[in-house]
């Protein structure tokens, strides 16, 4: 087996995308990385393949400050998770962690976390479970019972609550929290390009956002309601909405991904025929910076 290291995305993309497509709820934020516009940002990007007889059996990519992203092939043997950690310890990466399939995650933390002469970086640290991931994935909406008001494309009107919102959604879900004006200029960007929408009832209640695409499928992220205004449906419609306006718009499937720990959360989604496709796992390493 051979580590290899890539300085591009486009040779990374030529080698493992094929891959990669062939699990696409799975992969849906690597292939988001490499189709869509986000690929010009790869100057520091992580990106790396173990590879068996020239073919990649185990990807990897870190877009710091997120954890890194692992898919592994079917034909993978244990060799190449251990092979991996130790090349990423000896060309100096320091990951906050990794983000892979239940198994995966634990195996790669283990072998990445482990005591090494090897290791050129600073101590790697303790592998600590940070949450558990349900992908979740809708081929065709269930009937509902839809809440009062109505769903409609966020604007720029409501820029006084969306970025407080979107600090909330993040301080909840336990994701980086970024500053107020990182929130509203990313928020701006999803107003011109019409993925951000929110529910309202009079005054707004709920979102939810069509975070990122895949040739077949679309990602729904960021959903929110305000804790006062919880308990009535709104994100129920908010989703379903927004879910069943990108399947009739050419996608095959929408997905999303729900905290396992969250049995509300997931109990909502599954009433709306969403079911769960694969299972992650969030473990983040201890650095003690």
């Amino acid at each position: 087996m051979d580590f290899q290291r890539y300085d591009n995305a486009e040779s990374f993309s030529a080698d493992v995308l094929h891959i990669l497509l062939n699990n696409e709820v799975e992969n849906n934020l690597t292939i988001s990385l490499l189709t869509e516009s986000k690929a010009k940002y790869a100057t520091d990007w992580l990106m790396a393949t173990v590879a068996d007889k020239g073919e990649p059996v185990l990807i990897a990519i870190c877009t710091k400050p997120f954890n890194i992203l692992l898919h592994e092939a079917e034909n993978a043997t244990p060799e190449s998770v251990s092979l991996l950690a130790r090349e990423l310890k000896r060309i100096g990466a320091e990951l906050p962690g990794v983000m892979a399939e239940r198994g995966l995650a634990l195996r790669f933390a283990r072998a990445y976390t482990a005591d090494g002469a090897s290791c050129a970086c600073s101590d790697a640290g303790a592998a600590k479970p940070h949450m558990s991931i349900i992908v979740m994935r809708l081929d065709e909406l269930s009937a509902y019972d839809k809440a009062p008001g109505s769903c409609r494309l966020l604007e720029e009107r409501d820029m006084f609550f969306a970025p407080y919102w979107e600090r909330a959604f993040s301080e909840d879900c336990r994701v980086q929290v970024f500053s107020i004006q990182e929130n509203a200029n990313r928020i701006r960007t999803r107003i011109a390009k019409g993925t951000h929408f929110i529910w309202e009832d009079g005054v707004p209640v709920s979102q939810a956002v069509h975070g990122r695409s895949t040739p077949n499928g679309a990602v729904i992220n960021m959903v929110y309601t305000p804790p006062h205004f919880r308990g009535r449906g709104y994100a129920t419609s908010v989703v379903a909405e927004l879910s069943d306006s990108l399947l009739k718009n050419g996608k095959d499937f929408c997905c999303l991904f729900a905290d396992a720990g969250n049995p509300v959360s997931c109990e909502l989604y599954r009433k709306l025929g969403y079911y769960d496709a694969f299972f992650l796992d969030d473990i983040r390493f201890d650095t003690g910076r």
